[in-house]
């Protein structure tokens, strides 16, 4: 089939720029470091009115799951910061180097161009966030016996943020030069979460207009929504029931989720997904080569 054969020649490119051993590399001191992390927060005592004493299970488990948090939103941005810029220069660069030129005329459709080329990179982004992830998890299964609520849930949800990602960066592909392109879209997606903090201060102040703002901003680019349905499927119980006991201002902690990201919106996130890859092909469909 012409459009897998396009996703290991896509595959196949990745591996020749090295960027798969930077990947490998990069997850393997991210790995290390964690865990050293991870046993460092072993031995720092608790504080019981300035008395210092050894952590309870409960806490460490606490301790545990916010800094697998941090690392899952490290994570999370490295994904996003990836799929921006594999995707952004992933079809010009081949309009631009006239490599295009000897594959269309196979015959090839442009779709299957487009299609072949978001399957193999979608394919990269999954592995990398299965793998890296999935070691974190274990890693904190070692050192303090813990394991995210559903860390399979919050897996996807992170790599539905990336695929979001990687769709967008490819449309600006087939118009715009992939620096360009790839500055564009991470500004979006900072905005964005920015955004999302926003509409959470705007729910703790009650204030609907603010509010407004992050569930337009979720719609518009659904990023930041499925990055807190991430979020929602890492924290531990006893750290949703602390935070629901501060009340509406923790809905201003990008860092907390007070409920799982709706069917609907999962729904929304996976047609604006296909409708953006459809505005791609029409795009490169209607450019001169």
């Amino acid at each position: 089939m012409v459009i897998l054969t396009i996703a290991q020649a896509t595959l196949r490119e990745a591996a020749r720029r090295r960027l798969l051993i930077a990947l490998a590399v990069l997850t393997i001191l991210v790995a290390i470091l964690s865990g050293w992390a991870f046993h460092r927060l072993l031995q720092i005592p608790c504080n019981d009115a300035g008395n210092a004493r050894p952590c309870t299970p409960a806490e460490l488990k606490i301790l545990a799951s916010t800094l697998l948090l941090l690392l899952m939103f490290m994570f999370s941005f490295v994904l996003a910061l990836g799929a921006a810029f594999v995707g952004a220069p992933s079809i010009h660069s081949d309009v631009e180097s006239g490599v295009i030129l000897s594959v269309l005329p196979r015959p090839i459709r442009r779709s299957e161009v487009v299609l072949g080329k978001w399957l193999g990179l979608a394919a990269l982004l999954v592995l990398y966030a299965g793998i890296s992830c999935g070691l974190e998890f274990v890693i904190g299964r070692f050192a303090f016996d813990y394991v995210p609520p559903h860390p399979v849930l919050a897996i996807l949800f992170m790599i539905g943020e990336a695929l979001v990602v990687l769709t967008l960066s490819l449309a600006w592909s087939t118009r715009l030069s992939g620096i360009t392109g790839g500055i564009i879209v991470l500004v979006v997606f900072g905005i964005t979460w920015l955004a999302g903090i926003a509409g959470g201060v705007g729910a703790a102040v009650h204030s609907r207009a603010i509010q407004n703002i992050g569930t337009v901003s979720s719609l518009i680019l659904p990023t930041d929504g499925l990055w807190r349905g991430a979020i929602y499927n890492l924290e531990p119980f006893a750290l949703l029931v602390a935070q629901r006991d501060v009340g509406r201002s923790a809905s201003a902690n990008p860092f907390f989720s007070a409920a799982p990201a709706p069917t609907a919106y999962v729904l929304w996130a996976l047609g604006w997904t296909l409708a953006v890859l459809g505005i791609t092909i029409w795009s490169f469909r209607r450019k001169e080569l």
